[in-house]
């Protein structure tokens, strides 16, 4: 930027002072203000929106390789998940193909003999008998 040293700045205040004269001075002075304050914040707003608008990209710049990191995690786990499901399904074929095989040698054998009705009585422990009576204590309820 322009360097204005203490000498410098008091030469443009004396031509000032002699060019526009003791009354329109200040008038000068307030204008110029005005006009160096309206350069700043013009300034500092470009500076901002730069800064906004890098800070955007960035953003998107982040966003765009977490998708792409994302959709690679998801080809994996796509591809992962379609080796798994080869074996599996036929696993399941080929427990579907055995499973219907019995079933259907069954409801062969199930239209050719009825199923018998009666049931089949289990065996029943006998419980065993202590040696003496005396230490054998009475039912609950017969008290």
């Amino acid at each position: 930027m322009i360097e204005i040293s203490l000498g410098k700045l008091v030469l443009l205040a004396l031509i000032a002072l002699i060019v526009l004269g003791p009354e329109k001075l200040p008038g000068a002075a307030r204008t110029a203000g005005a006009l160096l304050r309206r350069v700043r914040s013009g300034w500092d707003n470009v500076r901002a929106e730069v800064e906004r608008e890098l800070e955007v990209e960035e953003i998107k710049r982040a966003a765009r390789e977490a998708a792409a990191s994302a959709e690679a995690v998801q080809g994996e786990l796509k591809s992962n998940l379609e080796k798994i499901n080869k074996p599996l399904a036929a696993a399941a074929a080929m427990v579907k193909s055995e499973a219907a095989a019995p079933a259907m040698t069954k409801l062969a054998a199930a239209s050719e003999k009825p199923a018998p009705e009666t049931q089949q009585e289990l065996p029943l422990e006998k419980p065993a008998v202590e040696s003496s009576s005396a230490t054998k204590e009475p039912p609950h309820g017969d008290a």
